[in-house]
């Protein structure tokens, strides 16, 4: 493995250890026959939540990825969510694409913004300036790691009662948020996001209906599903614990674009699909850990 490879690894490994979602479903398509190990799922792609604030956000993160040969692309805009985000093209196409969104925090309340500040301005420059990039394992670690204090329940849930994506993100910092299975490259009963939907649910997962079980891209070629993500025990300030939504597993189709509807499926690769994000419907995969989906 290659440098870079060794930091998505060491991303997916950890995130498998607290997301048990991952094995349910993997093992569920190894039992149904959908594949016969885990190495043929491909990634479509990974997603960070940031802060916007000085030395934070998009800015700090894209650096490692940028280095290692990711391509920034499109930008999107959640007005109702207050989030700016970003999508990186990888380098190899076995690669995952990336997407980092962050925080809009100026766009909060007064109490909100203080709140976070309170945490963020222990960060006095940029973390990731200060990392050598060509060492996989202080990345990794970086990425697993807090940059603040841990917050106390009741600034987390203050935060809550006004952007659930601030109080996730306050508590599990740069914690990978999801990461997707791209289901056009399975079986052909399975490859289409409604009958993998039904296989999931099948299989006693739960998947997160806000905007429909499925968004669709206005173009009908990116169609996008998300379990509703597991609660875990979380440790706050004073070792307060409660439980709080962790990460969860998403799951993209994306379809042929109309001029290569023609090709045999041994012919098509990853250019002649459907590429980038759609705003829509990652508003609606955000919600994924949001208590409207967490608490049904």
């Amino acid at each position: 493995m290659n440098n870079l490879e060794l930091i998505l690894d060491g991303l997916m490994r950890r995130y498998k250890e607290r997301v048990p979602d991952v094995n349910r479903v993997i093992t569920a398509m190894i039992a149904e026959g959908l594949i016969k190990e885990e190495q043929e799922i491909e990634n479509d792609h990974i997603a960070f939540r940031t802060i916007g604030v000085p030395h934070l956000g998009i800015q700090s993160l894209e650096k490692i990825f940028i280095y290692h040969g990711y391509t920034k692309k499109d930008y999107y805009y959640f007005e109702e969510k207050k989030l700016d985000a970003y999508w990186y093209a990888p380098p190899d196409p076995k690669l995952p694409r990336i997407f980092i969104s962050e925080l809009r925090v100026k766009d909060l309340s007064a109490e909100a913004q203080q709140i976070i500040h309170s945490y963020t301005d222990e960060v006095t420059s940029d973390p990731v300036d200060a990392l050598n990039l060509d060492n996989p394992e202080q990345v990794d670690k970086f990425l697993h790691s807090g940059l603040w204090r841990l917050p106390t329940y009741a600034d987390f849930s203050a935060l809550a009662a006004e952007s659930e994506y601030a109080s996730w993100t306050i508590y599990n910092r740069y914690y990978l948020n999801h990461f997707t299975i791209s289901v056009h490259n399975l079986k052909d009963e399975y490859n289409h996001i409604e009958q993998y939907n039904q296989f999931l649910e099948k299989h006693g997962l739960k998947l997160n209906d806000a905007g429909g079980k499925f968004k669709k891209s206005p173009d009908g070629l990116l169609l996008q599903s998300s379990t509703v993500a597991s609660m875990i025990e979380a440790t706050f300030a004073v070792n307060d614990t409660h439980r709080i939504a962790g990460s969860y597993v998403e799951f993209a189709e994306r379809r042929l674009l109309p001029e290569f509807e023609q090709l045999q499926s041994a012919e098509v690769n990853r250019t002649h699909r459907r590429e980038g994000f759609e705003a829509a419907n990652a508003n609606k995969i955000f919600e994924s850990t949001y208590s409207s989906q967490t608490n049904k």
